[in-house]
């Protein structure tokens, strides 16, 4: 009996079809997203951390470390005062995150200031300004 060729099946049997990317990271990164924002809101008083936000969490593959990206109410100006107070309650947030995930490992925390939001604002208002040239040239043909 002659089975039939599957290309997709051979490739990935020979590791040559890439590297599959793993669910795993990005869950583990959400649960710790939605679980530092929580703790920020109820628990950290450091005014340094007032009007922080946290945006989007990086893990990398063997959840060994997370970057958390942050934007602050202050914009760019304010953020060395946040990240020396994320880095003194970094103990704090890790050992909470032991507690509250089911992990083998609790990863290590790195904080980094979010440019992106600063970026899709100048972005946005580039477009306003193109939208606002078209609309003049409508008007004055």
């Amino acid at each position: 009996m002659v089975k039939n060729f599957d290309a997709k099946q051979t490739i990935d049997a020979t590791g040559a079809g890439g590297k599959r990317e793993s669910k795993r990271p990005g869950r583990v990164a959400e649960a710790i997203r939605n679980e530092l924002a929580t703790l920020l809101l109820a628990k950290v008083q450091d005014p340094r951390l007032q009007g922080l936000s946290i945006c989007r969490v990086e893990v990398n593959d063997d959840i060994s470390m997370a970057r958390v990206f942050f934007t602050m109410r202050g914009g760019r100006a304010a953020a060395p005062d946040a990240e020396r107070g994320l880095r003194s309650a970094r103990g704090f947030m890790r050992s909470h995150l032991a507690k509250t995930l089911n992990l083998r490992f609790t990863p290590e925390l790195a904080f980094r200031y979010d440019e992106v939001a600063e970026k899709v604002a100048g972005l946005e208002e580039l477009f306003q300004e193109i939208a606002n040239e078209r609309e003049s040239r409508e008007d004055n043909p």
